[in-house]
């Protein structure tokens, strides 16, 4: 039996549709991965598998209970950490553990092995009100409160999201060692370089899978030319390259911009053209195709 099995689950906001008919599955003790951009559907996915709202058509079961009918059994079993920081500020992190794992009726103490790896970086500051902590720290006291009660699978809602690239490394770090414990994994993300660390992903647009399979074959199923280009006027050059016979998609990507191409594209071609428009220092090379690579073609399809 799967820790999540979602079938054809739809959702509306009016005319607005949040949630397209997803259908997935999630293995036991799996690290899976949702990928998308804000505003894709993935905080109104975790809040129906989380039994905090109600889909309008489909099913889901969590850990074989389904979201509705079994909410109650449910929460006992799931850790949910929104995007958003949602802590009692006014309350200390002692406090704030203490609290959650009370509500959950067990104690600190009880479950402390579980997020000792955790706790330990928030110790120097354990007197200290959660709404004076950093980004980061606040970040590892809310996984610890979805922690404590020792859950069977955790949700984390974009869970890095605003925080430093040292924050970032020590926290998937840390999901690492939970997946070691046992514990099932479903996290939302808009960082693609993160997608590399689950074991299988599913990427999302406009309330649609577009495809779930593991980071590696992502990159491997890229199908068509890849190039990266870069010149001296970059922001000229991703209209220039676009307008380019033979070009199906451009976009920017870190100091480069990437595009595809299709047939009767001439690579020497394209660098006159540029070259005749002004632009200088230019340079063009295949690319190795990355998951953003694979979520922008897919996307553009």
């Amino acid at each position: 039996m799967p820790a999540v099995s979602v079938d054809n689950i739809t959702k509306r906001y009016g005319k607005t549709v949040a949630l397209d008919g997803v259908s997935f599955e999630v293995e036991k003790g799996e690290l899976f991965g949702i990928i998308g951009p804000d505003g894709a559907g993935k905080t109104t996915l975790f809040r129906i598998i989380a039994t905090l709202i109600l889909a309008d058509g489909g099913t889901a079961t969590v850990d074989g209970f389904d979201v509705v009918r079994d909410y109650k059994e449910l929460r006992k079993r799931i850790g949910y950490m929104p995007g958003r920081f949602s802590l009692y500020q006014d309350l200390t992190v002692e406090e704030n553990l203490a609290f959650f794992a009370a509500v959950f009726g067990t104690t600190i103490r009880e479950n402390y092995r579980l997020v000792e790896g955790i706790y330990k970086f928030l110790e120097p500051f354990r007197k200290r009100r959660a709404g004076k902590l950093s980004g980061g720290m606040k970040q590892k006291l809310a996984l610890c409160c979805a922690l404590i009660h020792k859950p069977d699978i955790l949700y984390l809602d974009e869970p890095t999201t605003g925080v430093d690239p040292v924050s970032r490394k020590e926290f998937w770090e840390m999901l690492g060692k939970l997946q070691q414990e046992g514990i099932t994994i479903v996290v939302s993300t808009p960082y693609m370089d993160e997608a590399n660390l689950c074991d299988r992903i599913a990427l999302i647009k406009g309330g649609r899978f577009l495809q779930i399979d593991t980071p590696r074959n992502i990159r491997q199923s890229f199908s068509v030319p890849l190039w990266a280009i870069r010149s001296d006027r970059m922001h000229r050059l991703l209209d220039d390259v676009r307008t380019f016979p033979g070009v199906t998609n451009c976009y920017a990507f870190g100091e480069n911009h990437h595009f595809t191409t299709g047939d009767g594209f001439d690579a020497e071609g394209l660098c006159r053209h540029l070259r005749q428009r002004g632009h200088g220092d230019l340079l063009l090379l295949p690319a190795e195709a990355t998951i953003e690579d694979g979520y922008m073609l897919l996307a553009g399809q």
